[in-house]
């Protein structure tokens, strides 16, 4: 049945509860996480969320995931109480030890 079919139906003859028994189980994802989590959207160019895709592919993580560690990051140096990967500071320590052109 379609949804125009299941809408028909529902408003001729008002039969929810057949119409409910009638459809298949549906399997719900498995949330990844076991901390309550808020949904927001969030509006930006394409060509930002492109980089964003494609940094998240290069990690190997979703889109949500790379924004959430983002963002928790950009919190976290907020508040001067937040760790560091060791990854970021050897590409920090890196970066200075690189010689600058003159």
């Amino acid at each position: 049945m379609n949804r125009n079919e299941a809408t028909k139906r529902f408003h001729d003859d008002g039969a929810l509860a057949d119409l409910i028994d009638e459809s298949q189980p549906v399997e719900l994802p498995t949330p990844d996480t076991d901390v309550p989590m808020v949904s927001r959207s969030v509006r930006l160019p394409l060509e930002t969320y492109e980089r964003v895709r494609a940094a998240a592919d290069a990690r190997g993580i979703g889109v949500t995931t790379l924004m959430r560690q983002w963002i928790e990051a950009g919190l976290a140096e907020l508040d001067d109480s937040a760790t560091v990967s060791l990854a970021d500071v050897r590409r920090a320590l890196a970066a200075l030890s690189r010689p600058t052109a003159a």
